[in-house]
């Protein structure tokens, strides 16, 4: 198992696919059951789809102003057009707005198992497991699953919340073409219709106390789809798995093979792929960054480009991110592409998919020659960043270094025991960061070492997308004084995931299983950490703006306030005592 604390949706680097939203993702109300959402569908025949007027809101009366209508009909026509992760964009904004509105927090959790499954079935390694399972395989799964629910998730788990997570999944799976195409091909709309239509009202007397009547309910259950609608027992208990597991909260997810290996590949530093870092828009692949040495800078690939095409998927016609996806695939194979260049124009190429080192530190340089302050960016944190840290910081000590800016804006976070080193590199004494979870185990109190500390002074750069580990560092130089932070509230994503292999089937789970604090005992769900200096800039120093050109270091604002600091010598400096 390895111990991680970053926002899976954001995970960015070359053939992964990446969901970096404008907004912090996965920022949900408290953590409601799905009971009344079910029964309220149930009682007023909405379909999954937002297709039928929206009834008020009380939220909206409250509020007494347009905006949350408004929001709540947007969302509703992304619904009907099936756009369903930029519904889910919308919907983790509008929670942030509205976090009272129960009806937007309904339609996200609705849009996020649309856009869940419509992923799992772009997924070649789980169509592969779902086809070649059988059902008694499935059901083991499920078991093993709901075990690791019950020993490892961080609150008490709530049964026939689980099951309902299950149903709905299987229910708004039925409504997806791509499940139908892939589970029930030619068979009768009005059918499956039916069957989803009655399959929550045929279980809803049955037991839900424990793990074990859910493994009874679900094999039950499909074994009624089997004989009712002619569908695979073990696709239908793969619903059950995903929906599990979803909906409880933003961080816990199902790992499909191919997803298990990438998750490990991040851990250690080293993909299978093309050597890009990417950010999802609209309409296209956008290249942030290209890894020295990879494929990519071999075929020419050059930041602020995009990729329009992968194999025959076009993205403008369909969502981003399952073009992305088509990016995987195994080492020394072959991937179809179109990039556009800034100009718009376009070019087809054939690149080979290679194992790919991809450092975690970039852009190390002397950002000020006058005062000889450095400038490090941290773009994750793996296995290799305590060493790749400790190296920049000799190179820019042998330049004359006399201040320093650590950038981790837009870093998604990684490995808490990586985090926990490099603070350990800036504070000598003093905690770092306590976690807690419901297993006793997951209790830990880490604290800072004097050996091998860097005592020179500190700017930290943050902002929305700084997630997770980003946080656990950059709370530990806030609450201790080491240093100052520039630029915007963190992310807010004060959780700790494991990642569990299963035995049963070539799956993983990725399960939360503990929150942390800072320091001074701040939660960092929700609240994020703060800047002791906010400001926003656009761009960051060394990546492409909307125009597809690279930010020079003068046109990043939150560099330049960084290095006025400093200069200044109006720096936070450790408090601690010789």
């Amino acid at each position: 198992m390895g111990r991680i604390g970053m926002p899976i949706i954001a995970r960015v680097f070359q053939s992964q696919p990446v969901c970096r939203p404008s907004s912090p993702a996965g920022k949900w109300t408290s953590t409601l059951t799905l009971l009344c959402l079910f029964a309220l569908l149930v009682q007023s025949g909405l379909t999954a789809t937002a297709q039928q007027p929206l009834a008020a809101d009380p939220a909206a009366e409250a509020i007494g102003q347009d905006e949350l209508s408004r929001t709540i009909a947007r969302g509703a026509s992304l619904e009907q057009e099936r756009r369903w992760i930029e519904a889910v964009r919308h919907y983790e904004q509008a929670s942030r707005e509205f976090p009272d509105s129960r009806h937007i927090y309904q339609r996200l959790v609705i849009s996020r198992l649309h856009y869940d499954v419509n992923r799992r079935y772009t997924d070649k390694s789980f169509v592969a497991s779902a086809h070649s399972m059988s059902v008694s395989q499935a059901l083991d799964l499920y078991s093993e699953v709901l075990a690791n629910l019950d020993t490892h998730y961080v609150e008490t788990v709530d049964w026939s919340r689980v099951l309902l997570h299950g149903t709905a999944a299987l229910e708004i799976a039925l409504t997806e073409e791509r499940f139908v195409q892939d589970a029930l091909p030619g068979k009768d709309l009005g059918m499956l219709h039916e069957f989803q239509q009655t399959i929550h009202r045929r279980i809803a007397d049955r037991p839900s106390t424990n793990r074990f009547d859910l493994r009874a309910t679900v094999a039950f259950v499909a074994d009624v789809a089997r004989q009712d609608i002619g569908i695979n027992p073990t696709t239908v208990v793969l619903e059950y798995v995903s929906g599990a597991i979803s909906t409880l909260d933003p961080y816990t997810r199902l790992l499909s093979g191919d997803q298990l290996d990438d998750m490990f590949s991040n851990i250690e530093g080293n993909f299978v792929g093309l050597g890009i870092e990417l950010e999802t828009d609209e309409n296209s692949l956008k290249i942030l960054s290209v890894i020295p040495g990879g494929p990519a800078e071999e075929a020419g690939l050059q930041p602020g480009e995009r990729i329009v095409r992968v194999e025959q998927a076009e993205t403008h016609l369909s969502d981003p991110e399952i073009a992305a996806d088509l990016l995987r695939g195994p080492e020394h194979t072959y991937v179809s592409i179109t990039m556009q260049d800034q100009q718009g124009g376009r070019r087809d190429l054939r690149i080979q998919r290679r194992r790919v080192e991809v450092p975690c530190v970039e852009n190390v340089h002397i950002v000020d020659p006058a005062t000889r302050i450095g400038y490090l960016r941290l773009t994750n944190f793996q296995k290799t960043t305590t060493r790749d840290i400790e190296r920049a910081l000799w190179s820019l000590h042998r330049q004359g270094m006399r201040a320093l800016v650590l950038d981790v804006r837009g870093n998604p976070g990684g490995l808490l025991s990586a985090a926990v080193e490099v603070a350990d590199r800036f504070l000598s004494n003093g905690r770092i960061v306590t976690t807690r979870g419901r297993n006793s185990r997951e209790n830990f109190d880490y604290v800072a070492h004097r050996p091998n500390t860097w005592d020179v002074p500190l700017a930290v750069l943050i902002d929305s997308d700084s997630a997770s580990a980003s946080e656990i560092f950059a709370g530990a130089i806030s609450d201790s004084r080491r240093g100052i932070l520039i630029g915007e509230r963190s992310y807010g994503k004060g959780s700790v995931q494991g990642i569990f292999r299963m035995q049963t089937a070539k799956f993983g789970l990725c399960l939360t299983t503990a929150k942390f604090y800072s320091p001074k005992g701040t939660a960092i769900s929700q609240n994020g950490v703060m800047p002791d200096v906010k400001i926003e800039s656009p761009y960051i120093a060394a990546r492409p703006n909307d125009h597809g050109q690279v930010t020079s270091d003068h046109e990043d604002l939150v560099l330049q306030e960084a290095i006025a600091k400093l200069s200044s010598g109006n720096n936070l400096i450790s408090q601690r005592t010789p």
